[in-house]
C-alpha cells in the first residue's frame, strides 16, 4: 500500500505567513499513489449505505468523481457562487473575515438521496458543515464526509461530529 505521505509536497507560509499548505498534487501525478487513495476511500465509503457523493470545488471535485465511478454512485458538485447555469439551492457561511456561500444544481438530488460528503483536506470542518445544510436544503440527508488529509491541529474531526456529521480520513497530519 502506498505511503500517501510520500506523495504530499508540504509549502511553508502559503497561501499566507504562518500556514503550511499540503500540495495534493505529486499523489494526484502518481497513478498507483491515486488510485490507492481513491481504494483506501472507498473502503471507507463502504461503510455507509449511499446513493450519491458531493465533492466541494475545487479538489473535493477530483477526489469525488472519481470515487463515484468507484462506487458506481451518483456525483453532484457544491460549487461556489455564480458558477452554475441553472436554478440553484444556496448555503451561506461564516469565515474567519466574512462569508461565503455554496451552490448545487436545484433538483439533481432525488427525494430520500443520502450523500457522502468529500473533500481533499478536513481542516476547521467549516465547509463541510455547510454543505451539509445545503444536502438539507435539497431534501437529502449526509451519510458522512471522506477526506484525504485531516488537518488534526484545526479539530475540524470534533467539529464535525458535534454537527451529528461522521468524518473518515486517511491521513492525519
Amino acid at each position: 500500500m502506498t505511503n500517501f505521505l510520500d506523495h504530499l509536497t508540504s509549502v511553508p507560509d502559503f497561501p499566507v505567513p504562518g500556514v503550511t499548505f499540503r500540495d495534493i498534487s505529486p499523489l494526484l501525478a502518481s497513478a498507483q499513489a491515486f488510485a490507492d487513495a481513491i481504494g483506501a476511500m472507498k473502503e471507507l465509503c463502504s461503510q455507509h449505505a449511499f446513493s450519491h457523493l458531493a465533492g466541494i470545488e475545487s479538489r473535493g471535485f477530483i477526489f469525488g468523481s472519481a470515487l463515484a465511478v468507484a462506487c458506481e454512485r451518483g456525483f453532484v458538485m457544491v460549487r461556489k457562487p455564480g458558477k452554475l447555469p441553472t436554478k440553484t439551492i444556496s448555503e451561506s457561511y461564516g469565515l474567519e473575515y466574512g462569508s461565503d456561500r455554496l451552490e448545487i444544481e436545484e433538483g439533481l438530488l432525488p427525494a430520500g438521496a443520502s450523500v457522502i460528503l468529500v473533500d481533499d483536506v478536513l481542516a476547521t470542518g467549516g465547509t463541510l458543515i455547510a454543505t451539509a445544510r445545503l444536502m438539507a436544503r435539497a431534501g437529502a440527508t449526509v451519510a458522512g464526509a471522506v477526506c484525504l488529509l485531516d488537518i488534526g491541529a484545526l479539530d475540524g474531526k470534533r467539529r464535525l461530529q458535534e454537527a451529528g456529521i461522521g468524518v473518515k480520513t486517511l491521513l492525519t497530519v
